[in-house]
């Protein structure tokens, strides 16, 4: 097949404690599933069911990395998430068996332009300026689901040049992975490639260039970003 410019490269994340990397083909997120972060942005959980939006695949970034201050913004905000990597074809899948389509899990950072989030909330417009930010889903290396045991209590936090502002356990999430992963087959064929953010605990806010960050949850790889100067 010949194509008019080269195709982008495929994102992939590397998988802890192997050589291989891991395709990424979707990336959905899951909207206010900590209730005191809802309720920080002025908002509640909708407990009937979980809601999503989306980022582009090409918004990954791995872990590591300096990345620009983006455009468009005064207002960039942190989101620590734990990470589902699905690693096999699931639809409509029962709770009890959404476990067994996990491949691993990873640390995240759902990155904001708050500002244009708000905007599109104001006019009841979408949250793709706010969200599907390049470099905005920064992800550390994923871990087999073997090697990273239960997730309960695990702790989930996040700091900045030191300082901690996030600070929750996966415990605190109102829908767990499996009743996520169950919910999202009814409306997606999912499958291999796929990751799906599963929202941040309160304290989320604005960072500047220069910081460092720093998200970790227990028995995971930690997941790092230092925001550089605006690109040109």
């Amino acid at each position: 097949m010949r194509y008019v410019f080269p195709p982008k490269a495929i994102p992939a994340l590397p998988i802890i404690g192997s050589d291989l990397f891991y395709p990424v083909a979707r990336i959905f997120c899951v909207g206010r599933n900590y209730a005191a972060h809802a309720v920080e942005m002025g908002g509640e959980v909708d407990r009937e069911a979980p809601w999503y939006f989306t980022k582009s695949s090409h918004a990954l970034a791995q872990s590591g990395k300096t990345l620009p201050y983006p455009p468009g913004t005064s207002n960039y905000h942190h989101e620590m998430e734990l990470v589902v990597a699905i690693g096999a074809p699931i639809f409509e899948v029962d709770t009890n068996d959404a476990g067994a389509a996990v491949f691993g899990y990873a640390c995240g950072l759902d990155m904001t332009r708050r500002d244009r989030q708000q905007d599109g909330k104001d006019h009841r417009r979408p949250w793709d300026l706010g969200k599907d930010v390049e470099n905005g889903a920064v992800i550390a290396g994923i871990t087999p689901i073997a090697d990273a045991g239960q997730l309960r209590s695990k702790r989930i936090s996040l700091s900045v040049n030191g300082d901690v502002r996030q600070d929750a356990t996966l415990d605190d999430m109102v829908w767990s992975v499996p009743e996520i992963v169950r919910h999202l087959s009814r409306f997606y064929h999912l499958g291999p490639g796929d990751l799906i953010m599963t929202g941040t605990p309160a304290g989320v806010g604005p960072v500047q260039v220069g910081d460092d960050i720093v998200g970790n949850i227990d028995g995971l790889a930690p997941v790092t970003l230092t925001i550089g100067q605006a690109a040109g």
